[in-house]
């Protein structure tokens, strides 16, 4: 959530700067260098919004230097790094309540300046992928998720697989817009694991 919040604010200001500079064009990378150093120049620490937030670290500052696309190399040792980020549940266990991992993927809530950064964060997933056949409104950044779980089964090595997915989408597609929950600490392990359940249980709604 952090990540997709601060690429598109870059994004939306390296638009405007560009349209409105004068004199000879700039390249993408100096509009993106003006616009962190405009966000960085008017940014105040509010409550859990601190400064951290402006800063990319290495996999984002090459995906950022290489347009989401840097060269097969690169892609390969940060995604190798990003894997062995994964920490995976003690207990061998990645299933939980469908029913919670609902209610987590449809809540929006969490780390804005006015949160308690002790109060558990939302998933949001809603707002990049369709999630239930219900929905009247969810966004199309991601791919929609209805029958995931129908279409792959539930077997042992898919749950290990979705529940590493949420945890780091990254250590799969290096460049991919979908936040690094685990990683981040946005999402704690009980949550990732009902999302996991929301995905793959035959009974939740995403399989019907």
């Amino acid at each position: 959530m952090k990540t997709l919040a601060m690429i598109s604010g870059v994004t939306a200001t390296i638009a405007l700067l560009a349209g409105c500079a004068g004199g000879p064009s700039r390249s993408e990378a100096e509009y993106r260098q003006l616009a962190m150093e405009t966000f960085k120049r008017d940014f105040q620490t509010k409550g859990q919004a601190n400064y951290e937030r402006l800063t990319a670290d290495e996999l984002q500052q090459a995906c950022n230097a290489h347009g989401n696309n840097p060269p097969e190399a690169i892609a390969k040792k940060l995604s190798e790094a990003q894997y062995a980020t994964i920490k995976r549940p003690a207990d061998g266990k990645f299933m939980g309540d469908w029913k919670q991992g609902e209610k987590i993927a449809q809540s929006g809530r969490g780390f804005t300046w006015s949160d308690k950064a002790t109060n558990p964060a939302g998933g949001n997933c809603y707002n990049c992928h369709q999630i239930g056949p219900n929905e009247s409104s969810y966004g199309t950044v991601g791919p929609s998720l209805l029958g995931y779980g129908k279409t792959r089964g539930d077997s042992a090595g898919m749950q290990e697989y979705v529940y590493s997915k949420i945890y780091n989408s990254k250590a799969f597609n290096v460049c991919s817009e979908m936040p690094r929950f685990g990683h981040a600490g946005a999402l704690n392990e009980q949550q990732i694991k009902h999302l996991v359940a929301l995905l793959l249980d035959p009974a939740s709604p995403v399989n019907k």
